[in-house]
């Protein structure tokens, strides 16, 4: 099955971002839309693609998230057809809250293997909610792809003060956005900042973090 993308941005762009969607909407949903929209905005093509199962709630099948680790193979295969479509230059991969996740898992093999620049992480799944020890982490804490974490502090799958004490990788930047929710979302009457503010602030950092002289010949 060929993977199935969305676009948006110019296929000119020096820079493509993939992105996958978390474990409960879809890569159409109002909060990817709009991030995809503000990426775009900043510069990038962004390629938004969703694994079999969400797939598959399309055509009226009701499947489950299954186990992160189980659709590893469907984010190396969407890498994969992105190029076979044309898509050359550099690419980031990442993607909202368990999209990012498998992402993450698979960054330091396609990094090692010269495929992708970098890995960008929105709303990173830390934990579950109210169960701060089953941590996923593990693997972050000798990840070597150059990696943006961008994380609201009133997320509830990692606070700012649980992520301090997690010993991560220094190829990770956790870029903490005020007052945001597992979305990245904040209430504008308590902390001045819209959705579209902290979306802005996303796309600008990422765009400063490719363009750093250190990850230009990446």
């Amino acid at each position: 099955m060929t993977t199935h993308f969305l676009f948006d941005g110019f296929d000119t762009a020096p820079v493509t971002i993939l992105l996958a969607h978390g474990a409960g909407a879809s890569m159409d949903s109002p909060s990817m839309t709009a991030t995809a929209k503000a990426l775009s905005t900043a510069g990038f093509q962004v390629a938004r693609f969703e694994f079999h199962y969400m797939a598959a709630r399309r055509y009226g099948h009701r499947k489950p998230p299954p186990r992160a680790e189980t659709v590893n193979p469907e984010y190396v295969k969407a890498i994969a057809d992105l190029r076979a479509r044309g898509v050359t230059g550099k690419l980031i991969i990442g993607g909202k809250s368990m999209g990012g996740r498998v992402a993450s898992m698979i960054a330091d093999e396609m990094f090692a293997k010269g495929e992708i620049a970098g890995l960008v992480c929105l709303g990173y799944p830390f934990h579950p909610p109210g169960k701060p020890e089953q941590l996923r982490t593990k693997h972050l804490l000798d990840l070597k792809a150059p990696t943006l974490i961008f994380q609201g502090t009133r997320d509830e799958f990692g606070t700012k003060e649980e992520v301090a004490t997690y010993g991560l990788s220094s190829a990770i930047e956790v870029i903490w956005l005020e007052d945001g929710d597992h979305d990245l979302k904040p209430r504008k009457a308590i902390s001045g900042f819209s959705t579209g503010d902290h979306l802005k602030t996303v796309a600008e950092t990422v765009r400063a973090w490719i363009e750093r002289p250190s990850r230009s010949s990446s």
